[in-house]
C-alpha cells in the first residue's frame, strides 16, 4: 500500500514546493527592495525646536512604519533656502519637507491665511479643527492646484499666539512702527506695512544677524523657546506679547505628490495617524519648553516682557478689515477661504468663549501675584 501512495505523495510535495514558491517569491522582492527612503528638508535651523518636530514627525513615521520607510530631515539651507521648499518639493528635487505656509506668500498670498490671517477669533487649535472638518482641507487642495503644487500637504501642530515681537524700547502706540525696520512675514507684511513699518521677511535663521547689523529695528518669530536659541536675548531686551498679527498658526508636513501617491494604502494610513499623532505631541512639548523657557529669559537672560497695549491690538483689527476687503477684492479663492474661515468661527469661537471657564481667575487665586504678569506698555 505504501509503494502505490508513494507516486501520488511524491506529486502532493512537488505541487507545495512551487506553491511555497509562489508565496515566498514575493516577499524575496521585497526584501530585495528593501526601505523606501524619503529626503526631506525643514525650513527651520537645526538647533531650532521647530526643526526638532520635524525630526520627531519622521521618527514617528520611521517607527510606526517598522522601518518600511525612512525619512531623512534636513535643516533649512541643506538643499535649498527655506522659501523655496515648495517648488523643491513640487519637482521632486525634495521628497517632502516641514515649514509652514506664510513661507509660500509670493505664490499665492491665500496660502498665508492658514497661518498669518486674522483668524476671527479662533485659536490655532479651532483652525485645524475649520481645516479639517469645516472645508479647509478641500479649499487648501484646490488653491494649491491653482499654482500648479504637486504636493500633498498635511497641516498639524497648533502654535500659541506669537508676540509682537522684541524692539529696541517698548512700544506704546501704533505710530511706533512709522518707519521701523521690521521682520514678519505671510499676510502679516500687510499688516505691519499698514502700521507704517518698512517689512523684511526673512526665514528665521537670518533674522538675529539682521537685528545685530542694524538691518532690523524690530522683529518677530514664534515663540520663548525659539526666540531664546536662535539668539533674540543677545540683539534686544524687550519682548511684547500678543498680537493679532499670527494669532492661529500651523505646521505644514508636505510629500511629493508622485511619491506620495505611490505608497502602499496601509503606509498612507500610518502617515496620516503619525500627522495627528505628531500635532498633539508637538502642542504638549510646546507647552512645556516656551513655559520654561519664558522663565529663562527674564531670569537668566533679563529679558523685560510688554503686554501689547490694547489701543495697537484694536488698531490691527481695523487694519485685518481693510487688508481682507482689498484682497478679497482682487483674489476670488482668497474671499472664498475668508468666507468659510469666517462662518465656522462665528459659531465656534461663540461656543468657546461660554464654556471655558477664566484661567486667569484661576491663576490669581492659585499663586497670587505669580506668575508675573507682563507689563503694560
Amino acid at each position: 500500500m505504501s509503494q502505490a501512495k508513494t507516486p501520488r505523495r511524491r506529486s502532493l510535495l512537488q505541487g507545495a514546493a512551487v506553491a511555497a514558491g509562489a508565496m515566498t517569491a514575493p516577499m524575496i522582492a521585497k526584501a530585495q527592495a528593501g526601505p523606501i527612503s524619503m529626503r526631506w528638508q525643514s525650513t527651520w535651523p537645526s538647533k531650532d525646536i521647530f526643526h526638532e518636530y520635524a525630526l520627531d514627525f519622521a521618527k514617528k513615521v520611521n517607527d510606526m512604519t517598522g522601518g518600511d520607510l525612512k525619512i531623512e530631515v534636513l535643516p533649512a539651507g541643506a538643499v535649498v533656502p527655506a522659501f523655496g521648499l515648495l517648488d523643491a518639493v513640487s519637482k521632486g528635487t525634495l521628497d517632502g519637507g516641514h515649514g509652514v505656509l506664510g513661507y509660500h506668500y509670493g505664490k499665492q498670498n491665500a496660502l498665508a491665511l492658514w497661518n498669518s490671517g486674522p483668524a476671527f477669533g479662533m485659536d490655532a487649535n479651532m483652525l485645524l479643527s475649520w481645516h479639517k472638518y469645516g472645508g479647509g482641507k478641500e479649499l487648501l487642495d484646490k488653491l494649491y492646484a491653482s499654482i500648479g503644487a504637486n504636493v500633498q500637504s498635511f497641516l498639524y501642530g497648533p502654535m500659541a499666539t506669537q508676540p509682537l515681537g522684541w524692539f529696541k524700547k517698548p512700544i506704546t502706540k501704533s505710530a511706533d512702527f512709522k518707519g521701523l525696520k521690521f521682520r514678519t512675514n505671510g499676510l502679516a507684511i500687510d499688516l505691519f506695512t499698514a502700521m507704517g513699518a518698512a517689512v523684511n521677511a526673512l526665514p528665521g535663521g537670518e533674522i538675529v544677524p539682521a537685528m545685530d547689523r542694524g538691518l532690523l529695528d524690530g522683529a518677530e518669530f514664534n515663540n520663548a523657546t525659539s526666540d531664546r536659541v536662535l539668539g533674540f536675548p543677545d540683539v534686544s531686551k524687550v519682548c511684547m506679547l500678543q498680537s493679532y498679527h499670527q494669532s492661529a498658526e500651523t505646521f505644514e508636513i508636505m510629500f511629493n505628490k508622485p511619491k506620495y501617491d505611490a505608497l502602499p494604502a496601509k503606509m498612507k494610513a500610518i502617515i496620516a495617524g503619525a500627522v495627528e499623532a505628531a500635532s498633539a505631541d508637538m502642542s504638549w512639548k510646546a507647552i512645556d519648553r516656551y513655559s520654561k523657557d519664558y522663565i529663562e529669559l527674564q531670569t537668566k537672560d533679563k529679558v523685560k516682557f510688554y503686554k501689547t497695549p490694547d489701543s495697537i491690538l484694536a488698531d490691527q483689527l481695523k487694519l485685518w478689515d481693510e487688508i481682507l476687503a482689498k484682497k478679497s477684492a482682487e483674489n476670488p479663492m482668497f474671499k472664498e477661504i475668508v468666507e468659510s474661515q469666517k462662518a465656522f468661527a462665528e459659531r465656534t469661537v461663540k461656543w468657546d468663549q461660554d464654556t471655558y471657564v477664566s484661567r486667569r481667575m484661576a491663576v490669581a487665586h492659585f499663586f497670587g501675584a505669580k506668575p508675573a504678569a507682563p507689563k503694560k506698555g
